[in-house]
């Protein structure tokens, strides 16, 4: 289990110190551009993912999101992967406020809440699990590109701005830069989060099941 663990907690940390760490560079470059800034935040994350996917999915599978592992992971690795994702992706945050030289924890203050953004969070992870259970089945080869490029379209599609990820989003409340989340709105995401994975894999095993 060293292997896999050691793949998930590194590719979770790299995660989210792109996502952190590409929110900080954009906001200081993007002239108080909210749209510059997310374009630049978009582009860094959907490059790492492609990248991270491909090099350390041979060894883990490359989940890096405790939705995809509670939905598609082996039930013995289940729990391990939970909790070295979550580790890693805090590590993440950590990470880039100290490549950036900013205090190292800090308390989010971007407001994101209510229905709207928790139904963009429910369209997002769903997408994402559809993207992965079929792209398994019919693209393996091209999975890393096609889960890249779900989530580059969900930052800019969802009203949530697609965080897809309970790791990934309680990380992003340990942050006040761009890529922010207050605490008290992490609850409701990631509670979309699930309920948007549990129907992306209900409605996937409905168009896989003549192929199974």
């Amino acid at each position: 289990m060293l292997r896999p663990l050691l793949a998930e907690a590194l590719g979770t940390l790299i995660l989210v110190a792109t996502v952190v760490g590409s929110g900080i560079m954009a906001q200081h470059m993007a002239a108080g551009n909210d749209a510059v800034a997310l374009l630049g935040n978009t582009l860094a994350t959907a490059a790492t993912l492609y990248v991270l996917i491909s090099i350390l999915g041979p060894i883990s599978g490359a989940h890096f999101n405790p939705v995809v592992t509670l939905l598609l992971g082996k039930r013995a690795d289940k729990l391990a992967y939970i909790v070295v994702q979550f580790i890693g992706a805090v590590g993440g945050t950590l990470l880039a406020h100290a490549m950036f030289a900013v205090p190292l924890i800090q308390a989010g203050s971007h407001i994101r809440t209510g229905p709207a953004l928790w139904l963009g969070e429910v369209v997002a992870t769903f997408g994402l699990i559809l993207t992965i259970m079929l792209g398994a089945r019919y693209r393996l080869a091209q999975v890393q590109l096609l889960v890249a490029a779900w989530i580059t379209a969900g930052y800019w599609f969802t009203s949530s701005t697609s965080f897809a990820n309970p790791a990934v989003t309680l990380a992003r409340a340990l942050t006040n830069s761009f890529s922010g989340i207050r605490m008290i709105d992490v609850p409701g995401f990631i509670i979309a989060q699930y309920i948007g994975g549990g129907l992306g894999f209900l409605v996937s095993r409905v168009l896989l099941k003549d192929d199974q």
